[in-house]
């Protein structure tokens, strides 16, 4: 196992929206042995800073669906809902990168300048320069850099060279959104850093966030963690997998069926695992696995 200073620090972050299903469980999966692996602190954090989005009990049913299967945090549970001061000052701190945006969703789908890599509207920064007259401030903004000074780029562990022109790929970006939420892109930059996150390990689903999570990081002063983005599990239409399209809950009832759900997840990241007889044998092949997963992907290992 591979030995870091500083201190390795990863985190698992799900949004409560629904109960774990494979999809989550392979990024979940991930992250731990990636800690584990580098002799590391795994801690969790409950994302449900979308409290309209949030299904009541869903957390208290992924923590618990966690421990059952073996994944125990290091340290306390974060809730975002809990955490709304830190974003607020965040936000406070970089006023002057920032600006109100009156803009409702209609009015910005209709004059997009195309759409983000993650499918969002690229916003034409109507509001940049104040909002018109008659408007009220909506949401918040933040404003990237002009074109030819706007390219953020950053070495996945699995996926290698990403690069982005803030400026034509994901424009200005809401850092408050019109319903009163902190939106997720504050959040999760805000938490990381306040947690001393080291190391993400997340789906690839949100590599294209990635730049606007860095930018944003350079605008606060906060450091920028290593990123490695697994591949997503798809249903056979080629969806992400999500309770919109269907997917199941995490459900194992016994160890067995732990076993199972863990072999599942395991397989799809490539590790080359037989069945183990314990949930305890089933970690300790895992975790060796993972190292010799990381061996076989240039760049994936930490030094």
């Amino acid at each position: 196992m591979s030995q870091l200073n500083p201190p390795y620090i990863g985190r698992f972050a799900p949004s409560p929206t629904g109960p774990l299903h494979a999809g989550s469980l392979v990024a979940a999966l991930a992250s731990y042995l990636d800690a584990r692996w580098h002799h590391g602190a795994w801690l969790v954090r409950i994302e449900d800073i979308d409290e309209g989005r949030s299904v009541p009990g869903a957390a208290e049913g992924i923590l618990a669906l966690l421990d059952t299967l073996g994944m125990h945090a290091d340290g306390e549970i974060v809730w975002q809902s809990r955490r709304k001061h830190l974003y607020q000052a965040a936000a406070e701190r970089i006023v002057e990168h920032t600006y109100p945006c009156g803009c409702n969703r209609r009015e910005i789908a209709d004059s997009r300048l195309g759409f983000a890599p993650d499918g969002a509207a690229i916003y034409p920064g109507t509001c940049r320069y104040g909002l018109q007259e008659g408007r009220n401030m909506r949401s918040l903004r933040l404003r990237v850099p002009e074109p030819g000074y706007d390219v953020i780029g950053f070495i996945d562990r699995f996926a290698g060279e990403v690069v982005q022109r803030l400026s034509g790929e994901s424009g200005d970006f809401v850092l408050k959104r019109a319903d009163g939420f902190w939106a997720y892109q504050l959040a999760v930059v805000v938490d990381d850093a306040e947690q001393g996150v080291t190391d993400i390990v997340r789906g690839a689903d949100l590599l294209d966030s990635t730049p606007r999570q860095i930018f944003l990081q350079r605008v606060l002063g906060a450091p920028t963690p290593r990123y490695l983005h697994v591949p997503v599990v798809r249903n056979e239409n080629g969806e992400k997998l999500s309770k919109q399209t269907g997917a199941l809950a995490v459900a194992p009832g016994d160890e067995a069926g732990a076993i199972d759900a863990l072999l599942q997840a395991a397989r799809f990241l490539g590790l080359a695992l037989e069945r183990p007889a314990s949930l305890d044998a089933f970690w300790r092949a895992a975790i060796p696995a993972w190292g010799q997963l990381l061996a076989r992907h240039p760049g994936a290992s930490i030094t």
